[in-house]
């Protein structure tokens, strides 16, 4: 099936979800006047903190993806450890000392609140990234600092945002320097490369990847910088396109996952992606080219991406923009609308609990 038209995307995508991942730069912007309006300077649990203790974002689905791309494009550059909790609970190991960014784009998913109360409980640090519900409510009552992101989005579109807030609070926190400098490049790259990957453009790389992957299972590969981004575009492939797809991350891959390939066309059809970037281990590289020639007899497919720019940042959300198209184009594929996901709603409902972002 030949890549999707600009007037196919329209149709299929009746959300217009394509337009708000296009919208990832301005994100970036907003995102810190948000952080500013927030005053989370003068917030004296925040600032005021050890040296050892960690920073935690407690979050589930796309509000927990900014905990994993800001570790990512921080790397080495972090102080202090930055780990994503997803779940009910706090690690057992948090102390008092710690920072828990709670992000809940809904401010009603039921795990993030329980972390919320759980870091409470426990004399953490706390903060709030939201649109509202009981989260924000809560957290203004108990004299807690809260991001308030803009409503209207879906909380895998508001990917910005949650890197954003991590990155700064992370940075207020002590954790991390500040990376304005580089978020400012990376939102005029993003406009750059928005205007190359845009639905009217013929061809373009994320069209090239979808009509690739189209009628195949999708393995995204990533590794040190690039192992969170296989992870978001896996989760994207799942709720936009609705379709099966799995995430590994190298070189742990070659240590099992790779003996699995040989009979792979024996229960379907997997098509491999491996995301790569410049500033990988040099074996990583090598790893890469001789797995993809290894598992290749037996798959619809191998493809290479490397990332593009200049800082980590930039070139972890070129991949981040690149991987969120693919998914909505490769639904227009599937002819299926991107954005409900229905599963998720009935299972809300048979939990009878609040929102699962």
């Amino acid at each position: 099936m030949p890549a999707p038209t600009a007037d196919e995307i329209a149709r299929v995508d009746v959300s217009r979800q394509h337009q708000d991942i296009l919208a990832l730069s301005s994100q970036l912007q907003d995102a810190l006047w948000r952080v500013d309006t927030a005053e989370l300077e003068s917030y004296q649990p925040l600032t005021k903190r050890s040296a050892e203790d960690a920073v935690l974002v407690a979050g589930m689905g796309g509000s927990a993806v900014g905990g994993d791309l800001a570790a990512a494009a921080l790397g080495d550059r972090l102080t202090r450890p930055l780990i994503t909790v997803r779940g009910y609970e706090l690690p057992s190991w948090a102390t008092p000392g710690s920072v828990v960014l709670c992000s809940s784009y809904s401010g009603d998913t039921e795990e993030t609140l329980a972390c919320y109360e759980a870091a409470g409980a426990l004399g953490a640090a706390r903060v709030v990234a939201t649109t509202g519900g009981l989260l924000a409510e809560t957290a203004r009552a108990d004299g807690v600092r809260v991001i308030g992101l803009p409503a209207g989005l879906l909380p895998r579109s508001a990917v910005g945002y949650m890197l954003v807030s991590t990155l700064e609070v992370a940075a207020i926190a002590g954790a991390a320097p500040r990376l304005r400098t580089e978020i400012d490049a990376a939102s005029s790259h993003l406009v750059e490369l928005a205007r190359e990957w845009a639905p009217e453009v013929e061809p373009s790389l994320p069209k090239q990847i979808a009509e690739q992957a189209h009628g195949a299972s999708i393995c995204i590969y990533g590794a040190g910088p690039t192992a969170a981004i296989a992870h978001r575009w896996k989760t994207q492939v799942n709720e936009n396109a609705k379709l099966p797809a799995f995430s590994g991350e190298l070189p742990e891959v070659d240590h099992n996952e790779i003996v699995g390939w040989g009979r792979a066309e024996t229960v379907g059809s997997f098509l491999a992606i491996f995301l790569e970037d410049s500033d990988q281990h040099p074996r990583i590289r090598r790893r890469i080219e001789l797995t993809s020639q290894l598992i290749e007899p037996h798959a619809a497919g191998s493809i290479r991406v490397e990332s593009r720019g200049k800082t980590p940042l930039e070139r972890l959300l070129s991949l981040v923009l690149l991987g969120d198209l693919v998914s909505v184009y490769l639904a227009v594929l599937q002819g299926v609308d991107p954005t409900p996901v229905d599963v998720i709603d009935r299972l809300k409902v048979e939990l009878g609990g609040p929102e699962l972002d």
